[in-house]
């Protein structure tokens, strides 16, 4: 038993006891640690040995865990805006991406800012490429997409497209004969008289139904056809020609409406209705070679021949049957005391005739010189 009271001795060998932990504590801690089999046995460790600290460094084991959980990131993506030389977005644009492994290609439409984007793509080499209706298609270089890499593409700008587009217009032959009668009707004796029934193109194409109506409307309602029967219907009243519509206002307007009554009976007849039924051309086809005779016989044979709508030569019905019909029917409107049946029908006809061959006689030699609107290069 110590005695407390003497604390001499006791507190000796607590000294001593002291003194022989420490320097064995000090042995251990100047001796290599052994690597631990865990890292949990590691983390154990160091907490022993650095019990005072509260933030413990990074021990390799839990370095090599961060690694492997860097192989298990989620993939990347692209993505990126599409825009016209103007700057505006464009909207639709076909944007796809393709790697130089054998990963299939992928393809998305830009939104209506022009934007796009590509998710859970997987890292390697890849380029994208950029089509829309109108622009000229845009491609890019070779790009590297890291693992996780949030790939944003610098603007893409398209340039409008500049390849020429082939279109081919296949003209009927309804389209050419239109084209050919709207020349016509620029046609103009001395640059006033309708000169709408001449053709300068020999092969010119046959004209339809419509439009063998039409150009005789549009000689019937031109203002030299009612010019001309006016100032005929002024000279009539003034010789007293066709007494029997007497004088006065009246017999001015009566004297009128028969001298137009003959062109535009004449003219519906002999160059719409008849030629429609006849399958036949009512123009003039102006020769222009050859020598004076040949050229003069073709101008008089013009009244009694005519070109068919199948291009061959034949007997002018329509012409001759019109003139003897307009002159039949004016036999309606004109005094009775001028009527005379038949013979007044026969001769009206055979006037109209005649006048017809002088007529092309006159179109044939001087009238192509002393008209405006003659096209120097005939439509083919």
């Amino acid at each position: 038993m110590h005695d407390l009271r003497n604390p001499g001795p006791l507190l000796l060998t607590t000294l001593l006891f002291t003194m022989l932990s420490a320097y064995a504590h000090a042995q251990t801690l100047s001796r290599p640690s052994p690597i631990p089999s865990t890292p949990t046995a590691a983390v154990r460790q160091i907490a022993t040995l650095d019990p005072l600290h509260n933030e413990l460094p990074e021990a390799p084991a839990q370095q090599s865990a961060n690694l492997l959980s860097s192989d298990q990131q989620p993939p990347g993506s692209i993505s990126g805006t599409v825009l016209d030389p103007s700057g505006a977005q464009v909207e639709g644009a076909l944007v796809s991406i393709q790697f130089l492994d054998s990963r299939p290609q992928r393809t998305v439409a830009t939104d209506s800012t022009g934007s796009f984007r590509f998710t859970a793509v997987n890292p390697g080499t890849f380029k994208i490429t950029v089509i829309s209706s109108g622009f000229a298609s845009w491609a890019s270089s070779s790009l590297i997409l890291q693992r996780g890499q949030q790939y944003e593409l610098p603007t893409i700008t398209l340039q409008l497209s500049s390849a020429t587009t082939n279109v081919d217009v296949n003209f009927t032959r309804h389209d050419i004969a239109e084209e050919q009668v709207s020349l016509e009707e620029k046609q103009r004796v001395l640059g006033v008289f309708p000169n709408f029934y001449v053709s300068y193109n020999w092969d010119a194409v046959p004209l339809s139904t419509g439009q063998k109506f039409r150009l005789s409307l549009r000689t019937a309602y031109d203002p030299v056809s009612f010019a001309v029967p006016a100032i005929i219907a002024g000279t009539e009243q003034s010789q007293d020609i066709f007494s029997g519509y007497g004088q006065g206002t009246a017999g001015y307007f009566k004297r009128f409406g028969a001298s137009y009554g003959d062109g535009f009976i004449g003219n519906l007849l002999g160059n719409a209705i008849l030629p429609s039924v006849f399958h036949q051309d009512p123009r003039y086809f102006y020769k222009g070679t050859g020598t004076i005779r040949s050229r003069a016989l073709y101008a008089m044979s013009t009244a009694f021949i005519c070109k068919g709508d199948n291009g061959h030569w034949q007997p002018n019905y329509s012409f001759i049957l019109g003139n003897f019909a307009s002159a039949g029917i004016s036999n309606l409107y004109y005094p009775a005391s001028d009527r005379n049946g038949a013979g007044l029908t026969i001769r009206n006809g055979l006037i109209d005739t005649a006048s017809g061959a002088a007529s092309s006689l006159i179109q044939e030699f001087l009238v192509k010189k002393i008209s405006r609107g003659v096209p120097k290069n005939p439509l083919p």
